[in-house]
């Protein structure tokens, strides 16, 4: 590889919320040719993978990830393709989008600058907020599928509130957005908007992955979890915010067990009071 191999990497330097095992192999390939030859070099090993992007919206167990963990770090390009239309790499930064389209006077997207974390993984959940989602604003990805990189339209693809469904091995590499002519003060104010009032909400003080579970249909997580009285609920190191409950916190010490114990507990309170079946929006990995 050109870019970076390592053997047992501690996943809670790569994750949010600071927890998680090791992961037998890391790599951080340069680009779509150095992931190609990778992918290549691990099949001919039977060797099993994932990828990921900066670790946020990420639990990662405490036995770690057998395998390879696949890191699109570098993939970090942004660029104009034609009238309208913006591509960015799956490892790009949200806010990082943003600011390009802006510079290019051009928006849309405002309502992804305060979710942290990278374009590929805010494709993979749908991210969105105030009723938008990214998707909504995306004329095609391009993804690797069985060894060919493709553009793929959103109208090929099955997707829906915070979700997105690909094939197994499928690896989101970019994606291009179809936005609209937008004065940049205009992007400016949504921009400061936006970080204001999550800065508000979300300003949580200790490490997270952000919203721990999904939004029922026509209802808000948080709210269930309030009426279940878990606001603050503890288990080892990992507690229910008192800020937003919501989100799940590393207040010292925590193990992904933890985590996982907590939120079982939280689903559990939450379907005894309101008869609401959670679902969690963090992407769980490795072995438990």
């Amino acid at each position: 590889m050109r870019g970076k191999l390592l053997r047992d990497e501690p996943m809670s330097l790569h994750t949010s919320l600071k927890v998680g095992g090791t992961a037998d192999l890391y790599a951080v390939p340069e680009d779509a040719e150095d992931l190609e030859q990778l992918l290549n070099w691990l099949a001919e090993r039977n060797i099993p993978w994932l990828t990921i992007g900066r670790g946020y919206n990420l639990l990662v167990s405490d036995k770690g990830v057998r395998g390879a963990v696949i890191s699109l770090e570098c993939f970090n390009r942004i660029s104009n393709t034609e009238d309208f239309l913006i591509r960015a790499e799956a490892g790009v930064e949200n806010l990082a989008v943003v600011r390009f389209a802006q510079n290019n006077g051009l928006g849309g997207i405002g309502f992804i600058s305060g979710i942290p974390g990278t374009i590929g993984g805010a494709i993979k959940m749908n991210a969105g907020a105030y009723g938008e989602g990214i998707l909504e604003r995306t004329a095609y990805l391009t993804i690797l599928r069985n060894g060919i990189i493709s553009d793929f339209r959103l109208d090929q693809l099955d997707y829906g509130y915070r979700h997105l469904n690909l094939k197994d091995g499928d690896i989101v590499l970019a994606a291009t957005f179809r936005l609209e002519k937008r004065d940049p003060l205009q992007t400016e104010d949504e921009i400061r908007r936006d970080t204001e009032l999550r800065r508000s909400k979300h300003n949580v003080g200790y490490p997270s992955a952000g919203s721990f579970f999904k939004n029922p249909a026509g209802q808000a997580a948080w709210r269930l979890i309030d009426a279940a009285g878990m606001r603050g609920a503890k288990v080892g190191g990992a507690q229910v915010s008192e800020v937003h409950s919501n989100f799940l916190l590393n207040i010292g010490g925590a193990t992904a067990s933890d985590f996982l114990n907590l939120a079982t507990a939280v689903k559990n309170a939450v379907f005894a009071t309101s008869c609401v079946t959670l679902e969690e929006e963090v992407r769980i990995v490795g072995e438990i």
